[in-house]
């Protein structure tokens, strides 16, 4: 997929395999670009080695690496980074001057802020917000004027750019609770699922995408060298998406103990998270920690807290905690603490 930071590309897309999968449909948008300053793409396409015929396909797609070559020789044939969206020209360095901007921030909140507020330098054909509370964080697209034919083509690469960059920035994968488009679906939305992590509504108010608000307190963990060397070529950024995520094993732990009718299993957990139970399995093992350690530790809190602050037999202790009966949760407490509940509550009142 496209780099997202980067003057090199803007929206390829490479599913595992490397099939091809991006759709023609962004190419048109490309050469749409081309006609509106009057200029002939035949060299981008053979650049990139398009076919012009291909172009007239209905339901066609390209590697991302050749539509990475398209999108960097038109970036640079037109001087316009935005690929004719705009109003005005975004000249060649544009976005990599919004990474060097935003890559110096504490924490990716003041990062996305900063990205989100110096885009309005570069043009306000479009605004850019971030707006967060205690749970959730949106990233929101004010269009302020038509973008015409290249609408769906600008939307998707500028939250593709922010995404993109997030990730990097805190070198961890972040999960998106949702992606809105405020057009119907396309015709090639099927390729949507690769472009974003997360589930993608289509006849949204405008444009953007939510997730965890706790990602935004991550400290960046990129430096002038690492992004300097991003710049240069940041394709693989995209198309090798990250398998780790820092705020994983926080999320799950609040998971299970927020609802632990709704996590007795993986599968169930894992739709909670917006992911594939095999998925969530791997993250855990990329990050060493299992699902079962972890609902242990969520139980073992659990009751530790309902054995200290209440006087609950047992018995409803370990209902509570998810047990099917005592003699099993005695058990696994006496596993956890190297006692047994009633030892631990008679410890509590020496």
């Amino acid at each position: 997929m496209p780099t997202p930071t980067s003057s090199r590309s803007t929206l390829g897309v490479a599913p595992a395999g490397r099939a091809a999968a991006t759709p023609i449909a962004f190419v048109r948008a490309i050469v749409a670009a081309y006609t509106r300053y009057g200029l002939n793409p035949a060299g981008a396409l053979r650049q990139a080695q398009i076919a012009p015929q291909r172009l007239h396909e209905i339901d066609g797609h390209i590697t991302a690496a050749q539509f990475e070559a398209l999108s960097a020789h038109a970036m640079q044939e037109l001087d316009d980074e935005a690929l004719g969206w705009f109003g005005r020209r975004l000249p060649w360095g544009s976005y990599g001057m919004l990474s060097r901007a935003s890559v110096t921030a504490p924490t990716l909140g003041v990062a996305l802020k900063r990205w989100c507020r110096q885009h309005r330098l570069l043009t306000d054909d479009v605004l850019l917000h971030l707006e967060s509370d205690t749970t959730r964080a949106t990233l929101r697209i004010e269009e302020r004027r038509a973008l015409g034919e290249l609408r769906e083509f600008c939307l998707v690469t500028l939250l593709r750019y922010l995404h993109g960059f997030a990730c990097w920035a805190i070198d961890s994968r972040i999960a998106l609770a949702r992606v809105d488009f405020p057009f119907a679906a396309p015709a090639h939305a099927s390729v949507y699922p690769l472009l974003f992590p997360g589930p993608v509504r289509f006849g949204a108010g405008a444009a953007g995408f939510r997730f965890d608000a706790q990602y935004l307190a991550l400290p960046l963990v990129r430096d002038e060298v690492a992004t300097r060397a991003m710049l240069q070529r940041a394709l693989p950024l995209v198309v090798l998406q990250y398998r780790r995520d820092r705020l994983l094993l926080q999320q799950v732990r609040q998971a299970l103990a927020a609802h632990p009718a709704q996590t007795r299993n993986a599968d169930d957990l894992a739709a909670l998270l917006h992911m594939s139970a095999r998925t969530l399995h791997r993250h855990l093992h990329d990050e060493g920690a299992s699902l079962q350690a972890l609902k242990d530790e969520v139980r073992c809190e659990r009751a530790r807290a309902l054995l200290q602050r209440s006087a609950r037999p047992v018995k409803q202790v370990a209902a509570a905690t998810g047990f099917r009966n005592e003699k099993s949760f005695i058990r696994a407490f006496r596993q956890w603490t190297g006692m047994s509940p009633g030892e631990f509550r008679a410890g509590l009142g020496r």
